[in-house]
């Protein structure tokens, strides 16, 4: 089978409207975490704020990290943490909406603390210059992370290579394809990849998780 083909009940608008739903929930969430909270708390807030967005299932189990568990893999086990006056987290979620899987990652800061602060922004703001090079250029999965690496050392981070990136379609992609964005030798077409970005801080344990599609 192809590897950017689609599902057979695949719906741009729906598909759209599963993510930008997904990104409404994400930012509905991040304004409702609090100084003393654990990452259990955050979890609790995901599934009570499910329904609103109409979300059906999670086609991957929501990654809510606080602290030093933000330089975690997605695989990695978190350690406990509570949030802190001056604290870091990123949501990652995965719901399937409308019968169409979203996936949306993004960072947040809480108070003034300037490291926490810089590498929030710079996780989006290479986000769109590695989605900026995709459109411009139309690299491969492979050589777009190859870009990606270069203009994190650019701006004093490394790039987490665990998070590779993937394909998202109609629940599940998984019946077209189960490999990864960076191991793409294909140039990846629009609305069927999402483009992850894991930046860690070369001296502090923090990190910033930003995750979208390329369109």
């Amino acid at each position: 089978m192809d590897i950017q083909a689609f599902g057979p009940h695949f719906d741009l608008d729906k598909f759209i409207y599963a993510r930008d739903s997904a990104r409404a929930l994400c930012h509905d969430l991040s304004s409702r975490v609090q100084v003393g909270m654990t990452e259990e708390d955050l979890h609790t807030l995901y599934k009570s704020l499910g329904p609103k967005y109409g979300v059906e299932k999670n086609w991957h189990p929501a990654k809510l990290r606080v602290g030093v568990n933000t330089i975690n893999s997605f695989k990695d086990p978190s350690v406990p943490v509570v949030v802190k006056e001056e604290d870091i987290f990123f949501i990652d979620i995965g719901p399937v909406i409308e019968g169409h899987e979203a996936d949306y990652g993004e960072p947040f800061f809480i108070g003034e603390n300037f490291e926490m602060m810089r590498i929030v922004e710079k996780s989006q703001e290479l986000w769109n210059i590695v989605a900026d090079h995709w459109r411009a250029h139309k690299p491969s999965g492979h050589a777009l992370y190859d870009f990606a690496v270069i203009e994190a050392e650019k701006i004093g981070y490394k790039l987490n290579l665990n998070e590779k990136g993937h394909r998202v379609s109609d629940f599940p992609h998984a019946l077209i394809h189960k490999g990864k964005l960076m191991d793409c030798e294909e140039v990846p077409v629009p609305y069927a990849w999402i483009l992850e970005i894991h930046l860690i801080h070369p001296d502090l344990k923090i990190g910033a998780f930003f995750e979208d599609i390329l369109v």
